[in-house]
């Protein structure tokens, strides 16, 4: 049997080599170290996403297991989180994802083009004035973070406090393995995360404006959201705004810069933008791995799943496929099966997703465009300490 273990530096670094091996070897294997299934099969994992029998609610098996020992604030943590949309199964879910949709569709993303192409272009004229960059900390964060922070209503000198908090979130709801504090981390950042939140809701009740938590509380009224959910969902929009987004460009932007033809090709032919973000999304995504529990038993090829078992659906592993993908290790931006599984699939799409391929298509190739002579200054990135997340902490770059 392929020996598996995630915490390992070199499969954080790189998991698809032993991804690979169990995909072929053992494509549904029991993990004693994650204590639940591992499943690495484009379909198995595709059919996982859509099947009514596992629930996307991992946080209430987990509040009750951990209930007799944990702190109240490790508790409080677990049920504020536990209201993300997420995070529930219908009809929480398809509630809360009614009330975030219309707030979230309130502006056509396309109109914040032109915000996005200014955003990036005085962040990379920033780096030209400092004569050297961490892609990372100077581009794919702060990018994405402006984008929903404009659209959340959060001023600019508060985005470096919210990453302290969101980063102390992510070790919890990225599933670190390396973390021994992560949910007391977790659950200060949480803390924070809401008590700021509630004083945003609170002025915007008072005084609307023309951001998202207004759009929210809108469209709220008609889904009869509480006021824990309104907060909850504020952070769940700030959180996810920018992580994932933040791993798409800077995942994307090493794929490019160990694939020095993919990058030529990119900026000789502008037209490549949207096949382009696909295929860096299937060849390295922000998102590894989701999680479900079965509600009942089932099978899963010829394995016997039990109720309340855990099942770890590892989108990377099944984006690289090749019974799905040609050649699924080669990066290929002229590809145009977009059939991969980014941001989850199906019903679990995820509501970012437009906003987060359009910062994708726009940023990359300006990076590009700015530094046709950019280069990695190390072998060996600072990857996350993360299961669930798939990204790097650092990349300092030459810029040419």
């Amino acid at each position: 049997m392929t020996p598996y273990d995630p915490r390992r530096a070199d499969v954080v670094a790189d998991p698809y080599p032993v991804l690979g091996r169990l995909r072929e070897e053992d494509p549904v294997h029991w993990s004693d170290i994650l204590g639940g299934w591992v499943l690495t099969r484009y379909e198995d994992v595709r059919s996982a996403l859509g099947d009514p029998r596992l629930s996307a609610d991992r946080i209430s098996p987990f509040l009750v297991r951990q209930a007799p020992t944990a702190s109240e604030a490790v508790q409080e943590l677990l049920h504020r989180v536990g209201l993300w949309v997420v995070f529930t199964d219908p009809p929480a879910h398809t509630r809360l994802r009614t009330a975030l949709g219309r707030a979230f569709t309130a502006r056509p993303i396309e109109m914040l083009r032109s915000r996005i192409e200014a955003i990036a272009d005085g962040l990379l004229g920033r780096a030209v004035a400092a004569g050297e960059m961490d892609l990372i900390r100077d581009f794919a964060y702060p990018l994405p973070v402006t984008v929903i922070g404009d659209l959340l209503g959060v001023p600019p000198e508060d985005h470096e406090q919210l990453k302290v908090w969101s980063d102390d979130l992510a070790s919890f709801i990225g599933s670190s393995l390396r973390t021994p504090d992560k949910y007391e981390r977790a659950a200060r950042g949480v803390l924070e995360m809401h008590g700021y939140f509630e004083r945003v809701v609170a002025r915007r009740r008072a005084k609307p404006a023309d951001d998202l938590v207004t759009a929210l509380l809108m469209a709220g009224r008609g889904d009869a959201l509480g006021e824990a959910e309104l907060v909850a969902s504020c952070v769940l929009l700030l959180f996810a705004g920018h992580e994932t987004t933040t791993n798409l460009i800077g995942n994307g932007a090493l794929a490019l810069l160990r694939h020095p033809a993919e990058a030529r090709a990119w900026r000789e032919n502008a037209g490549l933008a949207m096949s382009a973000v696909e295929e860096i999304l299937r060849f390295d995504g922000p998102t590894a791995t989701m999680v479900r529990i079965a509600r009942e038993d089932l099978r899963v090829e010829d394995r016997a799943i039990r109720r309340g078992d855990r099942l770890f659906l590892m989108i990377n592993a099944a984006n690289r496929d090749p019974r799905q993908f040609a050649e699924p290790d080669c990066l290929d931006l002229r590809r145009h099966d977009n059939r991969h599984l980014a941001f989850g699939h199906g019903i679990h799409f995820c509501l970012g997703a437009p906003l987060a391929r359009l910062e994708g298509q726009i940023a990359l190739p300006a990076m590009l465009a700015r530094f046709p002579l950019l280069a990695p200054r190390t072998d060996a990135p600072e990857w996350l300490d993360s299961l669930v997340f798939r990204g790097m902490r650092s990349l300092p770059v030459a810029l040419g």
